[in-house]
């Protein structure tokens, strides 16, 4: 009976002083790495920052070869003494954006401002009264129904009032000036440019993220191969950011969910 319970009294506390261990083991190496960062920065108290030194970007880590929609491979044909190119628009090379895969910049100026105000006022005052002076003496019967005497003068009296007052308003002011170089993605079958931007860039740690999308046509692309954004048809223009700075303006996710369920 002893050699028996032996075991099960053993294992249970090799068991858990394994476990704390490997906690220990984490804990101290988290404190490590902590303090080498820490060093770090103290040993560079009053320098300026270091800058990367210039190498080949394809031999970075994570880097991966970009891939964009191309258009197909055309020969171009020439005709003996002539100055016409094959494919042109125009005796002379158009510089705009034509095919998959050319640039475009978008720009997205806007400047604007609502401001609406309404009020209603709504006012009801019903009233009514019924009398039976005489209907072949029958009147003079409601008493025996009736256990309160009454006025056959006066036998319904009814009144209503109803008033509401509402009052709304909006004031909106937007103002966004920014270009953005997007890639044409596809051409539709009546000629129309498909195109789609996207650009980020990170200070600190937040990283600013702006999105454009829609449909153009050729003629509305100006000669500095430049488009406004008024001129994008089915336009999908997004700006905003994700980071640090974003994350602390958003409300927890416990808030959140409570704001979703609770009905008040």
């Amino acid at each position: 009976m002893t050699t028996a319970r032996t075991p099960r009294t053993s294992a249970p506390a090799r068991t858990g002083r394994r476990f704390g261990g490997a906690h220990v083991a984490v804990l101290g190496l988290a404190l490590a790495l902590g303090a080498c960062n820490a060093g770090e920065r103290i040993a560079n108290i009053g320098k300026a920052p270091d800058l990367s030194p210039i190498d080949n970007p394809t031999q970075t880590e994570g880097y991966k070869p970009v891939s964009m929609p191309m258009p197909p491979v055309r020969t171009d044909s020439r005709a003996p003494n002539s100055l016409w190119k094959a494919g042109a628009r125009a005796f002379f090379d158009d510089q705009r954006a034509k095919q998959v895969g050319d640039i475009l910049t978008v720009k997205v100026t806007i400047n604007d401002r609502a401001q609406i105000n309404n009020r209603t006022n709504r006012s009801r005052t019903n009233s009514e009264k019924i009398g039976l002076d005489g209907f072949f003496g029958v009147e003079n019967q409601l008493g025996k129904v009736l256990a309160e005497p009454i006025d056959p003068g006066s036998l319904v009296d009814l009144g209503s009032s109803t008033s509401n007052v509402g009052q709304g308003g909006v004031q909106r002011t937007e103002a966004v000036a920014i270009s953005i170089a997007a890639v044409v993605t596809q051409i539709l079958p009546n000629g129309n440019l498909v195109i789609n931007g996207r650009q980020e860039m990170r200070v600190n740690y937040e990283v600013r993220e702006i999105l454009v999308a829609g449909v153009v046509r050729p003629e509305d692309i100006a000669g500095d191969n430049s488009i406004p954004h008024d001129k994008i048809a089915e336009a999908r223009i997004a700006y905003g950011g994700r980071g640090q700075i974003s994350d602390v303006q958003q409300p927890r996710y416990g808030t959140q969910v409570m704001d979703i369920l609770l009905p008040f």
